[in-house]
């Protein structure tokens, strides 16, 4: 890991923790007001300055219950390139729930993550890498920096035309 790398990962994990304490709610992304995990992860990676500001809003809170495809899975991959090494700080981890990927955090040192998580009611550091203690399915591993490594720029965003 370069220099660079380096000071990223850890702004990264820095400007996740203060969003810490920020109440869980769904769709919303205002530090200290509300936010959902997938709103942390976009905030804090776009906030840094890593990836530009996107807001794949709206969507459905029961989105994976009712649908085959693989929606978070597919928004992160664009930005990321899955790791099948132990996760550093600033990677992310998603989390299978039922069937479909459909929670994320951010890791700080594995296995402890931050993420904004509905049942605590806010967003939390917490450790997810015990097997059952969020019903986890299966866990995936994602790194942005492998991204930068392979040459691959991001994926642009996909815009919907309402």
């Amino acid at each position: 890991m370069d220099a660079l790398e380096a000071a990223q990962r850890a702004t990264i994990v820095a400007e996740a923790r203060t969003w810490i304490r920020t109440p869980y709610q769904h769709g919303a992304d205002r530090k200290k007001g509300g936010v959902d995990c997938l709103m942390l992860l976009v905030r804090v990676f776009a906030d840094t300055g890593l990836i530009e500001p996107i807001d794949p809003r709206p969507y459905s809170k029961t989105w994976f219950l009712h649908r085959d495809s693989e929606m978070y899975l597919d928004g992160v991959l664009k930005y990321t390139r899955e790791i099948f090494t132990p996760p550093q700080p600033g990677d992310i981890v998603l989390c299978k729930i039922g069937r479909l990927f459909a929670h994320g955090g951010i890791v700080t040192t594995w296995p402890k993550v931050i993420h904004a998580f509905a049942q605590a009611r806010m967003v939390l550091e917490d450790n997810v890498g015990l097997q059952g203690k969020y019903e986890v399915v299966e866990k995936r591993f994602f790194s942005y920096w492998k991204m930068r490594a392979s040459g691959l720029p991001p994926v642009a965003p996909q815009h919907d035309a309402h």
